[in-house]
């Protein structure tokens, strides 16, 4: 439990760092443009696969012969937090700049960049019980006893979009006022995963939910807001 606070939310403040001031390398290499963004995309590529590989129900079930289930999200904190650390600290700048905001651009840019993270900040609440580094599962199992099977509530951004953390997260990428090739790099591969594994993820979610989710789909966009929110029956 301890592990999985200190590298999985360690992970994610120097993430946060990263996409608000830009990189921040321990190691800064000799290489030319193209290989320091080849290397930049082998880094994403790995955190991918890592983090895209453990949440989906087959790895899940695979794990669970040696681990307990209940273990699972604190163990997938853990090697998402060493993943992502090794993304930011390994990541190389790029001394080419596309853009660089300043005046009223940069103001703008930034004013957005606040409330992308206040709307995911809102999205997080919304969920209620977000178990981000596992620790509810542990106690659970470390009690004795068994963990309430999840159920389906729609309140605040989840109205708008099927997937609002996902939006936010999208929107603080782009809203970046000083864009290095790095960071288009970053942006263009980064955006296309999430919504690569978003589809993924709707099929883990029409499983748990069946019918209930199918509807949900049909009347909610996934990632985009652009209806305007009814109050759902489903």
């Amino acid at each position: 439990m301890v592990l999985a606070v200190a590298i999985g939310g360690g992970s994610l403040l120097l993430f946060g760092v990263f996409l608000l001031i830009g990189p921040i390398p321990v190691i800064l290499f000799d290489a030319s443009a193209p290989l320091i963004l080849l290397g930049n995309a082998s880094l994403s590529i790995l955190f991918f696969i890592q983090h895209s590989g453990m949440v989906r129900t087959s790895f899940r079930n695979r794990l669970a012969r040696t681990v307990h289930p209940d273990y699972h999200l604190a163990i997938y904190s853990i090697a998402s937090g060493i993943a992502l650390t090794t993304v930011v600290l390994l990541w190389q700048p790029s001394k080419t700049v596309i853009i660089h905001a300043e005046g009223l651009l940069r103001f703008v840019a930034l004013a957005i960049s606040a409330l992308a993270i206040i709307g995911f900040s809102w999205g997080v609440q919304a969920l209620g019980s977000f178990d981000t580094f596992g620790l509810v599962s542990v106690k659970v199992h470390m009690r004795g006893k068994q963990l309430r099977p999840p159920t389906f509530v729609l309140r605040g951004p989840y109205l708008w979009v099927r997937h609002p953390l996902y939006f936010f997260i999208i929107v603080l990428f782009w809203s970046a006022p000083d864009v290095a090739l790095d960071r288009l790099l970053f942006n263009i591969l980064w955006t296309l995963w999430i919504i690569v594994g978003s589809f993924f993820e709707e099929r883990d979610l029409v499983a748990a939910f069946g019918e209930k989710y199918r509807r949900y789909q049909k009347n909610v966009p996934m990632l985009l807001p652009l209806r305007v929110p009814r109050t759902p029956e489903f």
